[in-house]
């Protein structure tokens, strides 16, 4: 039986700071499909495919708010596989320069796995990859 995760960390800079001084919520979406791609990299390393695409992100749920200054750490796993998609959770937990780590945000991500063809065009593609 495979495991597939990974960790991804981000820290939150001015630039990411929304008006009432939090974390803007499409940056941490952002961060969230940038965790599932690192997963999905590793899970896909040795297969026929040229890389995969984000099909949707869903069941996103935004727990406790994230300062400037906080590190986001994002852990990712594989929780089911398709023939050409597969399920990311993710786990984005915040920790400030005076706090305990703190689920910040829960995310589902799917995946598809694409190859290009001989006219540069990407296509979904059996991965071969299973739990």
């Amino acid at each position: 039986m495979h495991s597939f995760s990974a960790k991804y960390s981000q820290f939150v800079m001015p630039d990411h700071i929304n008006v009432v001084g939090t974390l803007f919520g499409g940056q941490m979406i952002a961060w969230v499909d940038l965790a599932a791609a690192k997963v999905s990299h590793r899970l896909l390393k040795g297969t026929d495919v040229d890389g995969a695409v984000t099909r949707t992100i869903e069941q996103v749920e935004f727990k406790e708010p994230v300062y400037l200054g906080d590190w986001v750490n994002f852990t990712a796993k594989v929780v089911d596989i398709g023939t050409t998609s597969y399920k990311i959770e993710v786990e984005a937990y915040a920790e400030g320069p005076n706090s305990e780590p703190r689920l910040a945000c829960v995310a589902t991500v799917v995946m598809v796995s694409v190859k290009k063809d001989n006219n540069g065009k990407y296509h979904k593609m059996p991965h071969g990859k299973s739990l």
